[in-house]
């Protein structure tokens, strides 16, 4: 079943890749087929190890030219969440955010539909259509703001 998925996303990839004119190679494929097995956000490293493992002669560069490629073309999406490294995910069916807690790290998914009064109030109040594919939300979660309310402590805003 995993497979079949994967293997479903990474026809998809192809696909979306010759209809911008982009040539789908070995490399490409290797990059895409790290980022849909290794799952979840990953940095260019964390991809360009799996990616090494099977294909030697493909570099760093290489990893990150297909990343930002895959970013462009609405394949990839690229996040920071948090300490400025820039994270990777194979675009889903449904989009999603997060919510980082900037005292211990945790990440929690956002669902997209909580967003849509914000992407209407930006049309209707400036016109603006909004592209908001992925994105991070820093705060502190439930449970550091309870602990540092028992402390008496204040958590950051």
């Amino acid at each position: 079943m995993a497979r079949d998925f994967w293997s479903a996303e990474l026809r998809r990839v192809a696909e979306r890749l010759r209809q911008s004119g982009q040539r789908v190679t070995r490399q490409r494929l290797a990059v895409f087929t790290a980022l849909a097995r290794l799952g979840g956000h990953r940095t260019a490293e964390e991809i360009y190890d799996v990616v090494r493992a099977q294909h030697p002669d493909v570099n760093l560069s290489t990893v990150y030219r297909n990343l930002d490629l895959g970013v462009e073309l609405g394949l990839v999406t690229q996040t920071d969440l948090g300490g400025g490294v820039r994270r990777f995910e194979l675009v889903r069916a449904e989009r999603h955010h997060h919510l980082v807690c900037q005292q211990c790290g945790a990440v929690f998914e956002l669902e997209d539909d909580l967003l849509e009064p914000l992407r209407a109030a930006l049309r209707e109040r400036y016109g603006f259509v909004a592209r908001m594919d992925h994105f991070a939300i820093f705060g502190t979660c439930s449970a550091c703001w309870s602990r540092s309310r028992a402390a008496g402590t204040r958590a950051p805003a």
